[in-house]
């Protein structure tokens, strides 16, 4: 087990703990990883459903050693693997130390860009991750979701494990084995799917190949959905704490998309005794708005975060004009052929006072 404190840490701060001995209730106290992998690409592939299983037994903050904990592993697989555990609950590289040293930069350029690539998804997904972590402590759904949890109905998916969501709105089609630049990736025909990289809207439903080349894993984000990023790369997530957020929006077939967001101080328990805020960013009838739903007893907290992109996919047609209610006009893009609205510097606070806002596009 480790525990991870610091000395210039507040007396009420969390501590890290991590452990790969558990037991059911072990996700009250802290993470837990999958034990002693090895760098072999069956390890890779079994890592999927051995996570999904752990979060569906009720354990949602868990990860398997990036890149396999025995023996060596080549610049292919510490790529494919880094990919795949990023869009995992717990990302963390960990070897032996027999092992051949992996750090990034000893693979060669092209394979530390490729490796550096997959770290910043991971880091500017961090307000998404830590938004389904709070939804798993209330209501015990996985950070990390096998499709059959967000598709009951769909008998395609019921033992699905080589694809997985990230809380409701992410969907991951991992490669796992080697020499592959395409993968099956299977599309639900209850949503439309956006890729996260180009943001156009993928065409058809049900298995296709799609592709993988050696930089990037697909990612799709689900119609009817609003994820948020931070994009500044930055030295540590600590350093992040006060940036801004991108929010990417997916219109579903009627124009409307959700997202909850939840931040608090991220290192205290103060959140226990309501320093945390939850926002719900909603899209209807043309309206983008930004409603507190902390509930009774949240709230009580001051964040210095704002809105400075907002990336409308799946647009149909160029608006007249786009401007805050009861406000100024934004500066703001459209582009027909990709069908992609993009509001730039729209400085709108995420919380406190003035941030029940709402963009309207006319």
């Amino acid at each position: 087990m480790l525990l991870r404190s610091h000395a210039q840490d507040p007396p009420n701060a969390r501590p890290f703990v991590l452990s790969r001995s558990f037991y059911a209730g072990s996700q009250r106290w802290g993470a837990i990883w999958t034990g002693d992998n090895a760098a072999r690409w069956d390890h890779l592939e079994i890592s999927a459903p051995m996570l999904l299983t752990i979060g569906a037994s009720g354990l949602p903050f868990a990860g398997a050693d990036v890149g396999g904990f025995f023996g060596n592993c080549d610049a292919e697989l510490v790529t494919r693997w880094t990919q795949a555990g990023a869009y995992q609950p717990f990302f963390r590289g960990h070897a032996h130390h027999d092992s051949a040293r992996r750090e990034p930069w000893l693979f060669g350029d092209e394979t530390l860009s490729r490796l550096r690539s997959a770290t910043m998804e991971r880091y500017q997904l961090l307000p998404y991750w830590y938004t389904q972590f709070h939804t798993a402590s209330l209501t015990g759904l996985p950070t990390m979701r096998p499709m059959w949890m967000e598709f009951p109905t769909n008998s395609d998916v019921v033992d699905m494990d080589k694809q997985w969501m990230v809380g409701r709105d992410l969907m991951v089609c991992p490669v796992l084995s080697p020499r592959k630049t395409s993968v099956q990736c299977y599309f639900p025909a209850e949503n439309d799917w956006y890729n996260v990289r180009n943001f156009q809207k993928e065409d058809g439903k049900g298995d296709r190949t799609v592709q993988a080349p050696a930089d990037q894993i697909p990612v799709y984000q689900r119609s009817g959905s609003v994820v948020y990023r931070k994009l500044r790369l930055r030295r540590s997530s600590e350093t992040m704490k006060r940036d801004p957020l991108t929010l990417y929006v997916a219109p579903d077939a009627a124009g409307s998309a959700e997202g909850l967001l939840y931040m608090d101080d991220e290192n205290t328990i103060a959140h226990e005794a309501g320093a945390f805020c939850r926002r719900r960013f909603v899209l209807a009838g043309g309206r983008l708005s930004n409603v507190d739903d902390s509930g009774e007893g949240g709230g009580d907290i001051e964040l210095a975060n704002w809105v400075e992109r907002v990336v409308l996919m799946g647009w149909a047609r160029q608006p007249r004009s786009v401007r805050v209610e009861g406000g100024a006009e934004l500066d703001w893009n459209y582009d027909a052929q990709s069908q992609l609205l993009v509001v730039r510097k729209p400085d709108l606070k995420i919380h406190g006072k003035g941030s029940d806002w709402t963009i309207a596009f006319d």
